[in-house]
Parts: structure tokens; C-alpha cells; sequence
């Protein structure tokens, strides 16, 4: 999970407990990561209602919609940026709720479908659209095909802050296959009508990750590359050299970068972390820090406010 700091509980105790099921409260579980909620960056951005209350909308940036999902614990983001002749969504979210139905209330204008990468976080609803590009990876090519196991993992009571949609059943949750219609490479430009996003691929959290930059409105998507949480990179497919690469090269971009914006927790961060990004990576590599144990077969690297959470030396 994306865990922060705990920030109040008092939010908590008066607004998302009401939330909590019968059967969760018989259980008496709330995770440490929903005590946290609510994040207080939120506060300086402007909310957006929609009706499906699995989800807030918030609006970091003109055009831009951060679709939040902050009752499941990936807290994950996804993003739909609006131009003037059609709107691309960068990730669909987890799949629990209805996302097009969203993207509908917010934009009449059609949509295509770009993943930041494809974990099951970020691809839950992407059979719901017509129009999916992606890269042109194995690994990509693999997880269309849908899951049931990561999916399984992200609905158990730990995993919950308040209710589930009406009519989701967890027990029979998967990531649903769904069909790339084009491929996407490094450099590729999208011209959404009076707004331009070029794809940077920053292979390293999966070797289909990529971030996109809106240079005219100095706005970098940097999907899960950098987001204000542990970052995972424990997983099997994740590859040190190519993230170090990775983030580099988008620090090279901060001169030109006016707002960050990654795919978990906060969907604001000041174009500063790239740097911090750097050396904290570099400085886990070269054993300047010490890890703290985490779960199971993990371990975790913090420095400042850049944390790491990777494979325990040794472990598989």
C-alpha cells in the first residue's frame, strides 16, 4: 500500500467512519493508511462533484482532472486532460467503480485510453473504452490479458477504507482483459487540440512505465516513477539501471516543469523532488542509508521525504 504519515484522525472519526460497513465495523479494522486520510493537500485544490462516491475529482491545473480513489489503499490517480477536440485518460484506476461513467460527467469530448504502465491499478478499466494505446512491451502485451491474483490482493479488509460500490462483489474481482488498439513509443506527441502531451519512456517500475509532459503548461504525469509515497520497486519486473536512467531524465526536464504530478496519494508535488528523487535513489544504491525491515521480504529506504520500498538483500 501507498502509506504516508499519519496526518489527523479527527477527519476520520467524523466523516469516513460513518462510511465503514456493518461488517467492517464488527471487525473493528481501520487500516493505518485511512486514518491519514484526509491528505491536507487536498484542501488547496479545487473539487469537482461527481455523482459516484467512490471517487473525488479534483482540479490541480486548468484542463486537468485528478481522479482519486481514496477508499481502496493504492490510493491510486488517474488522470483526464482535456483539450479543446478530445481528452486523453493517463490510467483508468482500479476497476472497482465505474471510471467512463466519470470521465462522461466530466468531458462530453472523446477519450482515448494511455496507461502510465500496466499494473492492475492503473489499467482496471481500460476494457471500457474504445480507443487504448500502450507500449510496445511483453510485459504490456501479458497483462491485457487480465488478472485475477493482484486484483484478489486489492480488495481484502486491510485494503478498504469505507464501503464498496453498490453492487461490487470482491470475491469474484479481476482485472479484465481489454484490447490495444495502437502502440505508443518514447517521443510520441498527442495533439489534443490546443494541448500537446509528449510520451517519455521511463522504463525502471515496470519496463512499460512512461510519464507525460505538457510542455505549454509545464505540467509532468509521472504516473509511478515518482509519487509521495514508498515507491515500489520490489517487484520482479522492476529494473534499478533503467529507473536511475529514468529519473534522471526527468530531472533534466525540472528547469521546464511547473507542477509534478504522480499516480498514488497526492496529485501535486513541486518540480524540487526530481532532484531529491535522484539522490535518494542514488544514495539507497550506494548504501548511504541503512533499510528498515518492512513486510515480508521487503525492506524500506528513506531519505528525506523520498522512500523506497525494494526486495530485502537476499530475498526473493
Amino acid at each position: 500500500m501507498r502509506k504516508l504519515p499519519i496526518i489527523t484522525s479527527m477527519y476520520i472519526l467524523t466523516v469516513y467512519i460513518p462510511l465503514l460497513s456493518s461488517s467492517l465495523l464488527a471487525q473493528a479494522a481501520i487500516p493505518d493508511w485511512c486514518r491519514a486520510l484526509p491528505r491536507p493537500e487536498y484542501k488547496t485544490l479545487e473539487r469537482v462533484p461527481v455523482s459516484d462516491l467512490w471517487f473525488e475529482v479534483y482540479k490541480p491545473a486548468p484542463g486537468i482532472f485528478a481522479i482519486y480513489e481514496p477508499h481502496q489503499a493504492e490510493e491510486v490517480i488517474s488522470y483526464l486532460i482535456v483539450g479543446q477536440k478530445r481528452a486523453l485518460l493517463f490510467d483508468t484506476g482500479m476497476g472497482i467503480s465505474d471510471v467512463k461513467k466519470v470521465t462522461a460527467e466530466l468531458t462530453k469530448l472523446p477519450i482515448i485510453v494511455l496507461n502510465s504502465h500496466t499494473h492492475d491499478d492503473h489499467v482496471g478499466d481500460n476494457w471500457e473504452f474504445d480507443k487504448i494505446y500502450a507500449m510496445d512491451t511483453d510485459f504490456t502485451r501479458k497483462n491485457a490479458q487480465g488478472s485475477r491474483e493482484d486484483a484478489q490482493a486489492e480488495v481484502t479488509p486491510d485494503q478498504i477504507c469505507g464501503t464498496l460500490p453498490k453492487g461490487f462483489e470482491p470475491r469474484t474481482y479481476t482485472t479484465r482483459p481489454w484490447k490495444i488498439t495502437n502502440y505508443t513509443h518514447d517521443g510520441d506527441r498527442f495533439d489534443l487540440g490546443g494541448r500537446t502531451l509528449e510520451v517519455i519512456a521511463t522504463p525502471g517500475h515496470t519496463p512499460d512505465a512512461i510519464s507525460l509532459i505538457d510542455r505549454a503548461n509545464g505540467l509532468l504525469f509521472t504516473g509511478d516513477t515518482y509519487y509521495p509515497a514508498p515507491i515500489w520497486l520490489f517487484r520482479p519486473e522492476t529494473d534499478f539501471k533503467a529507473y536511475a536512467a529514468s529519473i534522471s531524465r526527468l530531472n533534466g526536464l525540472a528547469p521546464n516543469v511547473k507542477v509534478v504530478l504522480g499516480a498514488h496519494n497526492i496529485p501535486v508535488a513541486s518540480p524540487a523532488v526530481l532532484t531529491r528523487l535522484v539522490l535518494a535513489f542514488a544514495a539507497m544504491r550506494k548504501g548511504v542509508v541503512p533499510p528498515t525491515p518492512d513486510s515480508p521480504g521487503k525492506v524500506l529506504y528513506k531519505v528525506g521525504d523520498i522512500s523506497f520500498l525494494v526486495r530485502a538483500p537476499g530475498g526473493k
